[in-house]
């Protein structure tokens, strides 16, 4: 494949925008990557000339249109018949309600029976269907013959028709006049030929409207396709943010790290050195408020005699101790002659004592 056939990267991102944002599922692609993929590029170029907005292809886009437009047609028919029969039914549940509270004519009897009777009739052969495509015998083997035998006469069918075709406007009208006073609850007011020119405008207002709604959720949606766009750029720039982060911690933070811990050292070392001082200066503080000079003159004399006291006893301490040396070198003998002296010197006490308390005796 030539490489004219390739499209330039400004076209191929154009492109790429069109096609991802209308035809295709979302998807982000920066110009690297439009750069390093040319063939994907071509190919999503030749893929937007096959499919339409929707994403499907020509020929099922326009299939489904047509089926669509089928369906359309078969829900209108539907739609009006069973408006119709809706109608016909509340016709029918507004008279038995209407004949509990009040008396009615004869014409009306006529009339909902002539309905009623020709509407379940119709209802029945319509479950039974086509005899020729029923496989299973019929519900309680009833014939089409058998319930033709249960319609109204001929004449009161044509008279009811007739009947029923202004019955039925009339409820029309009503349901037509109660949604656009829903809409529009000032129009309660309005004659009735002011509402019925202002029904008649009100479809094309709902269509507008509904226009707008489908307007507003389509622009919705291509916001909504945006804010995802945005999203994963944003989420790749965070990430790209990170990385760099993560390269300057490891490049520049680690270098800088066991300068930046000799510095808090010092800084701490300083700043325990100053609260040493700051410590000494408020022991220092309380001591000068404390004790004034007269009471350190006589600190310091009391502190000059406990000292020479201590002097003296200490050099008692010591020559009773070389005295005590010189004991030991005796040993047992000198341990011996301790003990003697001790009982001699408590019985010298004892007879001392006993002395004492005769001489108080013959005193």
């Amino acid at each position: 494949m030539a490489s004219g056939d390739f499209c330039s990267p400004g076209e191929g991102m154009e492109i790429l925008q069109q096609v991802c944002s209308k035809q295709l599922p979302p998807r982000n692609l920066s110009k690297e990557d439009l750069l390093q993929n040319p063939y994907f590029s071509k190919l999503l170029l030749n893929l937007s000339q096959h499919v339409d907005e929707s994403g499907l292809s020509l020929t099922l886009a326009k299939e489904q249109a047509q089926a669509w437009k089928e369906v359309r047609l078969h829900k209108t028919t539907w739609l009006r018949s069973e408006i119709l029969h809706r109608v016909i039914q509340e016709l029918l549940v507004d008279y038995y309600v209407k004949i509990q509270d009040t008396n009615v004519t004869s014409e009306d009897k006529k009339f909902h029976e002539t309905l009623e009777q020709r509407l379940l009739v119709t209802e029945l052969m319509r479950l039974l269907g086509p005899s020729q495509e029923r496989e299973i015998p019929p519900l309680l083997g009833l014939e089409k013959t058998d319930l033709l035998e249960l319609m109204p006469l001929s004449e009161d069918f044509v008279w009811m028709r007739a009947r029923l075709q202004q019955e039925v406007e009339e409820q029309l009208k009503k349901k037509c006049f109660t949604l656009l006073c829903y809409y529009d609850p000032n129009s309660d007011a309005d004659s009735e030929t002011v509402k019925a020119a202002k029904v008649w405008k009100l479809a094309e207002v709902l269509v507008g409207e509904q226009q707008q709604c489908q307007d507003a959720k389509s622009q919705q949606k291509e916001q909504m396709l945006l804010l995802e766009k945005k999203s994963a750029a944003y989420s790749q720039v965070l990430l790209r943010c990170l990385t760099l982060l993560q390269r300057l911690l490891q490049e520049h933070r680690l270098k800088t790290q066991s300068e930046l811990d000799r510095i808090n050292a010092q800084y701490l070392e300083v700043k325990c050195g100053a609260m040493i001082l700051k410590l000494r200066m408020e022991e220092l503080k309380i001591l000068s408020d404390t004790y004034t000079v007269e009471k350190v003159e006589v600190h310091r004399l009391i502190r000059d005699r406990l000292e020479g006291a201590i002097h003296l006893q200490e050099q008692d301490m010591e020559k009773s101790r070389q005295v005590l040396n010189s004991y030991e070198v005796l040993g047992e003998e000198f341990d011996r002659l301790v003990k003697e002296y001790t009982v001699l010197k408590q019985a010298t006490e004892n007879k001392r004592w006993a002395l004492q308390e005769f001489s108080k005796v013959y005193r």
